[in-house]
């Protein structure tokens, strides 16, 4: 195998990293590169998609929340060093609306530099804002450590997008956890469509990984409108709160069911001879057994 194609290898295992297990995973492929500069160049765009697609948060420069790392959140610009040079080098941007900045991001170590302000659109902002404030209260009474963000479509002032993402890290038990769930609120066309998507990775003396998409499609109700601002976005909140609440309740359902019949059904209810045994009898002839050889190894 050579070095393009230990790179490829590489790449594709850092997309399937476990939640929270990716610099472990990154610290394994070294052993397959043998080499921390080629390492670095050679998977960035594979911890690029993975943070993008993961929901990876970050802190916002200057402010004491988090801000999720996704495409809904991606600003590019060209860099100056490639004016100067006349190439059209771009760099990572995101945004975090909530604090009106945007920040460069490093995809390795996932640190914040450079903040920026940013100012928003007029016309979607406030019901952005309305949105906004809905989903943290949303947020503080279902997830623990979560984090949330609303963006506007840039060229709509009736399009936004809501994200959420929740991480659960417990190395010392063997799994951890991420829940992020992604929706598009289109007050023009009066849909919420979005997605919900859970990953679970249970590690202690195996391999066990969840991995699970839930589809959303619901119409608006024609009380929520953009002129109603605070009550249409709470009106939304209900809408997801209710889908995400069924949501968990069919995984609990899942999981009872697997527990109650799918594993009992991998197990012989009885031995071949098709009759329970009798443990008590299965302990004397053990005994038995033992008196017998002790027996014969005594002379007695």
């Amino acid at each position: 195998m050579d070095a393009e194609e230990r790179l490829q290898a590489a790449s594709k295992f850092l997309l399937q990293s476990p939640p929270g297990e990716i610099n472990d995973v990154l610290n394994d492929v070294r052993n397959i590169i043998s080499d921390d500069e080629s390492l670095q160049a050679g998977v960035l765009p594979a911890l690029r998609e993975y943070n993008l697609a993961q929901f990876m948060t970050a802190d916002v420069p200057g402010h004491n929340h988090q801000s999720i790392i996704s495409e809904a959140a991606r600003v590019s610009r060209l860099s100056a060093e490639g004016e100067d040079e006349g190439e059209d080098e771009e760099i990572d941007r995101f945004w975090d609306p909530r604090s009106r900045t945007s920040f460069r991001f490093d995809h390795l170590s996932l640190e914040t530099s450079e903040p920026e302000p940013v100012e928003p659109d007029a016309e979607s902002e406030p019901f952005r804002v309305a949105l906004e404030a809905s989903l943290l209260t949303y947020l503080a009474a279902h997830f623990n450590d979560g984090v949330a963000s609303v963006f506007s479509t840039p060229g709509s002032a009736t399009r936004f997008c809501i994200q959420i993402v929740a991480n659960k890290y417990n190395p010392s038990n063997y799994w951890s956890g991420r829940w992020r769930s992604e929706y598009v609120v289109d007050l023009e066309e009066r849909k919420l469509t979005g997605k919900l998507l859970v990953n679970v990775h249970y590690y202690e003396q195996g391999n066990v990984q969840l991995e699970t998409t839930h589809s959303v499609d619901l119409s608006l109700p024609p009380a929520i409108t953009l002129d109603a601002g605070a009550s249409s976005a709470s009106k939304i909140l209900a809408l997801i709160e209710a889908e995400e609440g069924k949501y968990q309740t069919i995984l609990n359902d899942m999981y009872a069911d697997m527990s109650e019949k799918t594993f009992k059904g991998l197990r012989r209810a009885l031995p071949m001879t098709r009759s329970k045994l009798d443990w008590d009898r299965v302990l004397g002839y053990k005994l038995g057994a033992e008196l017998s050889s002790n027996k014969t190894v005594f002379g007695s």
